[in-house]
């Protein structure tokens, strides 16, 4: 999915207005030249009217003389941007001035491909919507640190790791390529479970994948303003390119949320949704897989027990060790 349509449409109403910009100053100038330079002028009219000429000999005639008018066009060329010179302008003073000068702020190369400013424009796009803002530059696989895991710890949090360098791989614009995943991290406090999701989370918004975080507590209290409308504004068609189409949804610190049982109706609904549409899901729960029987119904934990994929992590509280 990566983009909406009213993403890519929000990204190119932002090209849009660069190019009327660029045209803007460029016209501003052009005025400034011909007060100055006349001349100027007129051997750009010339140029038109050359290049206009030859288009119409091949309507009319199906040929033309290619050598000669590139001839004339590169001669009336050089003595323009002369002249421009001569009255202290330089070369390429009334031409647009692009952005980028790759895709002239169309946001695609010449051969369709999507422009690397425009690839920015995305993820930027997709950090905003992520509900993650810019995650730190020390969360990402690059910075992850075995330092603090030892013994069967060390080799259990390894393998941990592995997997989810497959998840994130596993993701891929091309439907016959992409596999479907859902993780859920469980174990103590502290052990790396929110940090491997931001890790999983920053490789994909980096390709330009659509990623929605959600503290437990957020998601529910959405879900509850849906259910009873305590909010007129938040509606499920509202939330719904958030909550089910999404590429990734991230569920972080599941059972610190206050629940009741139509509430958990709803997430139930949105995960069957999600596993559905094929799109993935990673939870963290500080809680054991019996506390989490207890506290949900058999009909979301069946679900997980299902189509997730359970990953307990061990050790020792990382950020009580970071903080001392």
């Amino acid at each position: 999915m990566a983009l909406t349509n009213e993403q890519y449409d929000a990204i190119m109403r932002k090209y849009s207005l660069k190019q009327q910009n660029a045209r803007r100053i460029a016209e501003e100038r052009l005025e400034e030249v011909a007060r100055k330079c006349p001349e100027y002028v007129s051997i750009r009219e010339e140029i038109a009217r050359t290049a206009g000429a030859a288009f119409h000999s091949l309507s009319e005639n199906g040929s033309i003389s290619v050598e000669e008018t590139v001839r004339k066009i590169a001669s009336l060329s050089e003595r323009k941007s002369a002249v421009l010179k001569e009255a202290g302008f330089p070369e390429d003073y009334a031409e647009p001035v692009y952005e980028c000068t790759e895709c002239n702020d169309t946001g695609f190369l010449p051969d369709g491909r999507k422009c690397s400013c425009f690839l920015k424009e995305q993820i930027d796009l997709l950090y905003r919507h992520s509900r993650l803002g810019r995650i730190p530059e020390s969360e990402n696989f690059d910075h992850l640190s075995y330092d603090y895991y030892q013994g069967e710890e060390l080799e259990d949090f390894k393998r941990i790791v592995e997997i989810c360098h497959s998840f994130a791989d596993g993701f891929s614009d091309d439907p016959a390529k992409k596999q479907y995943e859902n993780l859920l991290f469980y174990g103590n406090v502290g052990t790396g479970k929110s940090f491997l999701s931001a890790c999983i989370a920053k490789e994909l918004l980096d390709r330009g994948f659509s990623v929605i975080y959600f503290s437990a507590e957020e998601l529910f209290r959405l879900l509850s303003d849906i259910m009873f409308r305590r909010d007129t504004e938040t509606s499920l068609a509202d939330t719904r390119s958030e909550l089910y189409e999404c590429d990734l949804i991230i569920i972080d610190d599941l059972g610190t949320e206050l629940t009741n049982s139509a509430v958990a109706l709803h997430l139930f609904s949105l995960l069957n949704e999600r596993y559905l549409m094929r799109k993935s899901v990673i939870i963290s729960t500080n809680m054991s897989l019996e506390e989490l029987q207890q506290r949900y119904a058999d009909r979301i934990f069946s679900r997980l027990i299902e189509r997730y994929r359970f990953l307990k992590l061990t050790g020792p509280d990382i950020r009580r060790l970071k903080k001392a």
